[in-house]
């Protein structure tokens, strides 16, 4: 029982698993939203299609790995092909379910993202396209989190007042009730707004946050693509500069470049789309988050471009893996949601107490 559980904790990858929850935080972030029911269900769905994922990679690599990596789960015979299949169908399945539960949008995002990763295993990471399939599969994570946050928000705290409104009508009338006759003219013109309206932030605002997920996705896999057989220089050296091109720019705060329309005292058609994530970050906290992002990714690149042997591309790829937590945090804590961006930080020990006993590659 405890070698199965080994076999599929190494198939899965669990020791990467803490890398995703942080995606769905910061895209709950950049559009000024604390996290809520519908950001809980992204998380869950998007462990589900990174799990299938991870299982269905080890599937369509399982010739290949039975030469280069015969320790893996597949060609060590600890798990089958079948099952390995079985459970990318089966997670991918509850992946989309979750996501469905927090509104037609989100489903939507994540029909793209489970598309993407499964084109990328089956067929895409042998192509030139392979590196910007999994960086749009990332930037898609992001994206399906302020989807599904924006998608389980309330509506207008307008509409909640005609809605009583409406509401109190009937039950005066159904009571007996005379209404003055400025009160009733009021009450018919609440009904006469029709059925209540509800509206979301503009989930636009996520796609810079998605865009720097998705360029330092692009430069791992880049990368990864030669941790096999190592060999490369320039695979780890020109993520290296990316990396370094990526700090800077995901340091620049953007609190209030959005535009967002002004709130008024009472609340009204702005109200929803208010940021309620506060101030922007302090600079110190944002510099101090970038530099840990900058010092995870880019010692490891570093030392596989001065040496690009197969452990050391290897260790570069798990660098990058586990760089994603300090860059979430970091896109959080630049749209203002410094406690987002200090709780995604959390996870780090974890992830790095279970890589040490799991692989990230």
């Amino acid at each position: 029982m405890k070698a199965a559980v080994r076999a599929w904790a190494e198939l899965l990858r669990v020791s990467a698993l803490f890398t995703v929850p942080g995606d769905a935080l910061a895209g709950a972030a950049a559009l000024g939203r604390r996290p809520d029911r519908g950001t809980a269900l992204a998380v869950g769905a998007s462990l589900c299609l990174y799990e299938a994922g991870m299982a269905l990679n080890d599937w369509a690599d399982r010739d290949e790995d039975a030469i280069d990596r015969p320790h893996r789960p597949i060609p060590s015979g600890r798990i089958t092909p079948g099952a390995a299949l079985a459970a990318a169908g089966a997670l991918t399945a509850a992946g989309l379910t979750l996501a469905a539960r927090a509104g037609r949008p989100a489903l939507t995002v994540a029909t793209g993202l489970a598309a993407t990763v499964w084109a990328y295993d089956l067929h895409l990471k042998h192509t030139q396209a392979g590196p910007a399939a999994m960086a749009g599969a990332r930037a898609l994570d992001l994206l399906l989190g302020a989807t599904a946050t924006a998608g389980t928000g309330a509506g207008y705290v307008g509409v909640k007042r005609a809605v009583s409104a409406t509401g109190a009508s009937h039950a005066a009338r159904s009571a007996g009730t005379v209404l003055p006759t400025r009160t009733a003219r009021i009450l018919r013109g609440a009904r006469a707004l029709g059925p209540a309206r509800t509206t979301h932030p503009d989930v636009r605002a996520a796609v810079p946050a998605a865009a720097l997920l998705g360029a330092h996705t692009y430069a791992v896999t880049a990368v990864s693509r030669h941790e096999a057989q190592g060999g490369s220089t320039v695979a780890p050296l020109g993520a290296l500069a990316a990396i370094v091109a990526l700090g800077a720019a995901a340091v620049r705060e953007q609190r209030g470049s959005r535009g967002l329309p002004p709130v008024s005292a009472e609340g009204g058609p702005g109200d929803h789309h208010r940021p309620r994530s506060g101030a922007p970050a302090p600079r110190l906290l944002l510099t101090a988050l970038t530099a840990a992002y900058l010092r995870t990714a880019a010692k490891p690149l570093l030392h596989a471009t001065l040496n690009p042997s197969p452990p050391l591309t290897q260790r570069a790829v798990g660098g990058g893996i586990r760089a994603m937590i300090p860059l979430q945090a970091v896109l959080a804590a630049r749209a203002g949601a410094s406690g987002t961006g200090l709780a995604v930080m959390g996870l780090v020990p974890l992830a790095r107490t279970l890589a040490r006993k799991v692989s990230l590659t």
